[in-house]
């Protein structure tokens, strides 16, 4: 059974060729290309994957852009900077397919040091303590790989566009119920420049836009 997987990018030219080069079978890339300059577009497109525009600025804009451009049951998402193995998405949709889980999340693992920003991995904790505190969900990572039902996640209505996205998917799933589970996920430093954790600027965007969520 196919898999759409979708990549929100902004400017992400250079990690496109190893992202799409380790796309397992049976797992097709939707990269989403949210205005960016350096031609990720027509990189993404050069190496076979279906590219959608998204003109609105934001992470969840170009996110669930992707979700209403995917057409299978089961899809994932993943940043677009080389961070994270495309060739670990069958962690993630093996609990689908048994049946053991609604919405997966991979938890990072970090190879190495320089990977994960001290500033963005306390930001990170420190969210994640407070979803466990909210929903009693245990989990511990909010990261980006993560996989889940099509039309489920349609009906959460999600209506974050920047970077709150993934945690109101997390918070609206827990209201509804959802099993929620981690698998672990290898996280490697990103390839190029870092325009969100590798900034303390990224960083405090991110906490201000997940804060609101929690807010709500």
């Amino acid at each position: 059974m196919m898999v759409d997987v979708i990549l929100p990018c902004l400017n992400e030219a250079p990690a496109l060729p190893w992202i799409l080069d380790r796309m397992p079978a049976g797992f097709r890339p939707i990269v989403v290309d949210n205005c960016s300059t350096d031609g990720s577009g027509e990189v993404a497109r050069s190496l076979g994957a279906t590219v959608v525009p998204e003109p609105a600025r934001g992470f969840g804009a170009a996110a669930h852009a992707g979700l209403l451009a995917a057409t299978t049951d089961l899809v994932c998402f993943c940043d677009c900077d080389g961070s994270l193995d495309p060739r670990q998405f069958p962690l993630l949709t093996r609990p689908l397919r048994a049946g053991r889980a609604d919405l997966v999340l991979g938890r990072r693992r970090t190879l190495q040091r320089d990977a994960w920003p001290v500033a963005a991995r306390l930001a990170n904790w420190e969210l994640a303590r407070r979803v466990r505190r909210r929903t009693g969900l245990a989990i511990r990572d909010l990261g980006p790989m993560r996989a889940a039902s099509r039309e489920a996640l349609l009906g959460l209505n999600l209506a974050d566009r920047r970077f709150g996205y993934p945690l109101e998917m997390v918070m609206n799933a827990a209201a509804a119920g959802w099993r929620v589970c981690e698998v672990d996920v290898s996280y490697l430093p990103r390839i190029g420049k870092s325009k969100v954790t590798g900034t303390l600027g990224g960083c405090v965007r991110t906490v201000r836009d997940m804060s609101q969520i929690l807010a709500r």
